[in-house]
């Protein structure tokens, strides 16, 4: 069941299913690919600040925090 990533809340698990082209640039979707979120990719929903906006996850070793303007054209699958 694909989702936005701005649906999942702290402590949720995911897979990235992909990367919508058509929501942000291809240059943002560069950016996001370089920090490691690449379709297939598994990742741990830590923190989300007490606004909702950034969103911290943990995925390939590392912390990462997005906004959710960053993140709006990822799709995901919880696990």
């Amino acid at each position: 069941m694909s989702m936005l990533f701005s649906d999942l809340k702290v402590g949720d698990s995911a897979v990235i299913s992909d990367l919508d082209s058509a929501t942000v640039d291809a240059k943002q979707n560069l950016r996001l690919m370089v920090l490691g979120l690449t379709p297939g990719t598994q990742f741990h929903v830590t923190r989300v600040a007490p606004l909702g906006d950034p969103i911290e996850i943990r995925l390939r070793g590392f912390n990462l925090s997005l906004r959710t303007e960053e993140a709006k054209g990822i799709q995901v699958e919880k696990v």
